[in-house]
Order: C-alpha cells, then structure tokens, then sequence
C-alpha cells in the first residue's frame, strides 16, 4: 500500500518495496503480507501494536455482558455464591462429602471461581472463529486478540470473585477459625496462569476443529460438565478411591486447584510432583492450541 498508509499482518515483512502502478508511478509500500511459514512463528510484536484494539475489545465484551442487567457486574459474585450454595446443600448436607477440614463456604466458592475462570477461557475461546467469521472476513487483525480479551475479561471477574473469598477468609479468622497459610500462596499468580493457558490451549485447538465441524461446540459444553465433576471442585481429592486417584490427578487442573486451596488454607492435598507435570502439560497444550489457531487462521474463512 502506499507509503503514510500500513496494513499489518501476522507474517508481514517490515521492509519497504517500491513498485510501479498501472500508471506506471512509483509507489512505495510499508508492509509486504507474506503467509505464515512456520508453524510455530508468532509475532507478538505485532500483537502489542494493536493493543488500543484489545483495550476496545476487552470494554465491548464487558458492556455487551452486563448492559442492560438489575445487578450489572454484581452477577461477577452472584453467580459463583449461589453455585456454592446450591453445593453446600448438595454435596455437603445431603451427599455428607467432606471437606478436608475447610469450612464449607471458602472450600466450593474456591473451586467454582478457579473453574469458571477455565471453563470461561476454555469456552470463550473454541468460539473465536465461528462468532467473529463476520468481522475476520471484512478487516485484518491479529485473530489472536479475540482470545486475549476473553482471557483479560475472564481475568477482571477472577479478581471480584478472589475479593469475595478474602471476605469469607477473614469472616472465619474472625470468628476463631485457624488457618495455617503456606509459603505456596506466593504462586497464586503462577496457577492463575496455568488456567489461562490451560482454558486458552483447550479452547483454541478446540476453535480449528469447530470451524469445519460445527457440532464439535456442542461437545465442548458436555465434556466441560462431565470434566467438572472428573476435577476437585465439590469433594477433595482425598474423598476419591485410591484405585481412581491417580485417573483424577492426570486432570491438568486437578493439581492447580489441590495446590491453591492448600496454600491459602494450609489443608487439601500438597503434591508438589503432580503440579509441576500440570505447569509443563499447561505450557505444551498452550503451545500446541495457539500453533494450531495460528495455523488455521490462513484459511478457516473459505471453510466456514
């Protein structure tokens, strides 16, 4: 295009050409597209040039959400309050499940926030292509903005709901309860990205495979439920047989959600060997789910 003018790509060369029109005046172009040739090559430069765009995605995904709503972004509290209650009846009255010694409150409203921020990351994401095909076939744009606004937007209700439990936490140190914190509590961040990149790694493999296989989404939804319950949000993992245990703490989530509750409570099960096989199962779903993404962003638009 010509020179004052830039189109970016994912694969562009920073390189000027000059070139010749129908006219035959010289032009001079800022930005060559060239397609991806590797199949890990990501540009995240590229990625933070268009960060005004991500802030304005992150703000229309908030407002489309809460727009028009009695409560607004108190839903962000409501809803993982009303899941812990319906839980505490369920699981802990009538099922009689422990809780490893956790009060009831601070041990399913813990779970329910750790997994509806996966399963949001997870959810959000398989659907990139298939909600924005509209928008990815009139304007070009890093597709991989898309889900780091989910992810951020995903991240800003963590951070509500994290406040709520800090308020439980103190109601109960208040009221003579012990808790024993450990030194883990400083890798709070580190497990909040492990379900960024777990949800981000599921969802954007899951986002290639939609795009031809419609009915796949579908899937997605059922096998979050049936996951939920292969992973400690409502029993610990010390409730599970020991002839199962070992199945359950192959779940990559299983660990991150085991090791919060520990650091932060000082009880549930502290498998230092089985979180760190989750941190490196993060990283490589992570990778394989965003070379994927990368790779079928090319062409997804004449298939779907």
């Amino acid at each position: 295009m010509p020179h004052g003018n830039k189109l970016r790509s994912s694969s562009a060369s920073r390189s000027t050409t000059n070139t010749s029109n129908a006219n035959g005046i010289d032009e001079c172009w800022d930005v060559t597209i060239n397609a991806q040739k590797s199949l890990f090559h990501f540009d995240f430069k590229e990625l933070f040039q268009y960060k005004d765009l991500i802030k304005l995605l992150i703000r229309r995904d908030f407002v489309s959400v809460y727009k028009q709503t009695i409560f607004g972004p108190l839903w962000f509290v409501f809803q993982p309050l009303m899941s812990t209650l319906i839980y505490m009846f369920v699981f802990g009255n009538i099922a009689q499940l422990g809780t490893d010694g956790i009060p009831q409150p601070l041990f399913y409203f813990s779970g329910t926030m750790l997994w509806t921020f996966f399963a949001t990351n997870l959810q959000k994401s398989s659907d990139t292509f298939v909600n924005n095909a509209g928008l990815f076939g009139k304007v070009y744009f890093p597709r991989f903005a898309l889900p780091i606004s989910y992810m951020v937007n995903a991240l800003f209700t963590l951070g509500i709901q994290f406040a709520c439990m800090m308020v439980f936490y103190v109601y109960y140190l208040a009221t003579g309860y012990h808790f024993v914190p450990t030194a883990w509590i400083l890798a709070t961040p580190l497990y909040i990205i492990q379900l960024a990149m777990l949800g981000m790694g599921f969802g954007l493999l899951t986002s290639a495979l939609t795009t031809k296989y419609h009915d796949l989404r579908n899937l997605v939804n059922f096998g979050l439920s049936i996951l939920m319950y292969a992973t400690p949000v409502v029993y610990p993992i010390s409730n599970v047989p020991e002839k199962w245990k070992l199945l359950f703490q192959i779940n990559p989530i299983t660990p991150v959600i085991e090791m919060f509750r520990f650091s932060f409570l000082g009880n549930g099960n502290h498998d230092v060997g089985m979180w760190l096989y989750s941190l490196v199962a993060s990283f490589v779903l992570f990778w394989i789910g965003l070379a994927t993404f990368t790779y079928n962003e090319k062409t997804f638009i004449d298939v779907i």
